[in-house]
């Protein structure tokens, strides 16, 4: 019996773009969904894993009508959800691609957003909240690490959810790779969705100067001074020749997102400066870019 998930009569090329969205529960998963059906995905909803191979199957007898499918998986589907694995290793045998997106949140985030809507947490059972919370991470360690995308929603909005996932999947034409630059201070916590982590801190900190102060990393002043500095032009060249190297593993090995975070004490004026310079030497190169500034403001 043949294994490909092609029909006969139907090209390799009609096999559908697969996107496989999971992560904590109240982490964004349905938002996520709800913005690749906008952007024109075929999407089910708690589609239990073992169907998930039948599904691309049939998106190949569409003869391309049904060309990008998205699947949310989650807890709630119980004992289907151990099958996921045994999918993951059927598709790859099929020569089928997938991506993996998993929203990821904090547990004081996921707490506020449960309590604020009064349900229970899937797996909680007699327990609390936060039992629940433990329990699913445990249970999506292994898949949150062979997520291809991991996104923090612990301080992001509906909107900003949005545009994470139409920075990521809005083009036409698929990049070889798109980065997220994040900026952020290392007193309010590492980002934990960041894939390579630069602290800045070694540079002089424009806080100690009264007329930068009140400034960010965006006003020309605070940015000039920042790169300015000794080391700054070295440290940028030498990290982009690094990051150069790194990208053409994450190419060779499939993943197509990385998250830079760049941090400094407050996330203010450092890490915001280098930021905006190491995306636009990014975008130079060639990767779509896209750069966040999680704690500015924050002050």
């Amino acid at each position: 019996m043949s294994t490909d998930v092609t029909p006969p009569g139907i090209p390799e090329a009609a096999i559908p773009e697969l996107v496989i969205i999971s992560g904590m529960s109240g982490a964004g998963r349905s938002t996520a969904a709800k913005c690749l059906e906008d952007l024109g995905w075929f999407v089910v909803d708690n589609l239990p894993p073992a169907l998930i191979p039948t599904m691309v199957e049939l998106g190949a007898r569409s003869q391309g009508n049904v060309a990008r499918i998205a699947v949310v998986v989650d807890v709630r589907g119980r004992r289907f959800f151990d099958n996921l694995r045994e999918s993951l290793a059927d598709l790859e045998s099929k020569n089928v691609t997938r991506r993996i997106v998993f929203l990821e949140s904090s547990d004081d985030a996921l707490v506020r957003r449960f309590e604020s809507v009064r349900r229970p947490h899937p797996l909680q059972g007699d327990g609390r909240i936060v039992d629940g919370i433990a329990a699913e991470r445990e249970l999506l360690r292994e898949l949150r690490g062979d997520a291809d995308l991991v996104i923090d929603t612990s301080s992001l909005n509906v909107h900003e959810l949005r545009a994470k996932m139409d920075a990521q999947f809005a083009g036409e034409e698929e990049p070889e790779l798109r980065a997220t630059v994040m900026s952020f201070g290392f007193k309010y916590g590492l980002p934990v969705d960041a894939d390579l982590v630069v602290d800045m801190r070694f540079l002089p900190n424009p806080h100690w100067v009264p007329e930068l102060r009140p400034y960010t990393g965006l006003n020309e002043e605070v940015a000039t001074y920042v790169l300015n500095q000794p080391g700054a032009k070295e440290f940028l060249d030498r990290y982009v020749e690094l990051l150069q190297l790194i990208a053409a593993g994450y190419r060779r090995e499939g993943k197509r997102y990385v998250t830079i975070a760049v941090g400094c004490t407050g996330g203010k004026h450092r890490s915001v400066a280098t930021s905006e310079k190491l995306a636009a030497r990014l975008a130079a190169e060639g990767v779509e870019t896209v750069v966040v500034h999680r704690d500015m403001g924050r002050e």
